[in-house]
């Protein structure tokens, strides 16, 4: 069952403050270094697990982005290519760059693009910490399900980065597992306190606050759950 709700909101530092100290986000459990073998281990499956749980909050992060063709654009863990396979079919005259720290995810992604017969596209490892980009030069960052298996700490330096490489008025569009707010959304934050692994190291995170922290402006938050699985939605935009 899907289920939405929309918010559109500026947070203020206060606010922020407010926000983080409920925030009550769990520790991230999975070491950056493991990273790669855990969604190795997972590669083959990952499609089913994101056909059940995170498929319409994909098609919503694509409305969101509302890719125009002709645009450069960057997708940071790229995964198995399920959104970027989209983002090229949007895209197809324009720049299509699709990093990940996984190789057997990355081999995924390639595979489904060459079906796909696209040529406008660079896939490669990459990590979100330092993007192996220049400044200001995409007008599109999207990024799932990456920052719900990453440390809280982290959280600002690496929206700094996606700051970094878009041009103002570049748009960030942003997906991931968050905090449950109904009582059947509660059992997948208790699967990873039983093994992270399970999860993929995912948990629920709230990163409005940091995103608006981050100097975004016109920061737009949503949710949705699939399967129970609760999703936000983000959409930011840089200053010119």
């Amino acid at each position: 069952m899907l289920s939405l709700h929309r918010t559109d909101s500026i947070l203020t530092v206060d606010t922020i403050q407010l926000y983080d100290s409920v925030s009550q986000i769990l520790e991230a459990k999975i070491p950056k270094s493991d990273v790669p073998d855990v969604y190795r281990r997972i590669a083959r499956l990952y499609d089913l697990w994101a056909l059940l749980t995170e498929s319409k909050a994909r098609i919503r992060c694509l409305d969101l982005a509302d890719v125009h063709d002709g645009e450069t654009v960057l997708e940071v863990a790229v995964g198995t290519g399920l959104l970027f396979a989209d983002i090229v079919e949007k895209n197809p005259s324009g720049r299509n760059v699709g990093i990940d720290l996984t190789k057997a995810m990355l081999e995924r992604a390639r595979a489904r693009i060459v079906k796909s017969g696209a040529t406008n596209v660079s896939l490669s490892i990459g990590d979100a910490y330092a993007l192996d980009c220049a400044d200001q030069a995409f007008d599109l960052v999207v990024n799932t399900y990456m920052f719900d298996l990453l440390p809280e700490q982290d959280f600002a330096d690496i929206l700094a980065e996606f700051r970094r490489v878009l041009k103002p008025g570049g748009r960030v569009v942003l997906a991931n597992m968050t905090k449950p707010d109904r009582w059947c959304q509660a059992f997948w934050e208790w699967l990873y306190t039983i093994n992270p692994r399970l999860m993929g190291g995912c948990r629920g995170v709230l990163l409005q606050p940091y995103l608006c922290s981050a100097g975004f402006v016109e920061v737009r938050h949503e949710t949705l759950s699939q399967l129970g699985f609760p999703s936000e939605l983000l959409i930011g935009i840089r200053p010119m």
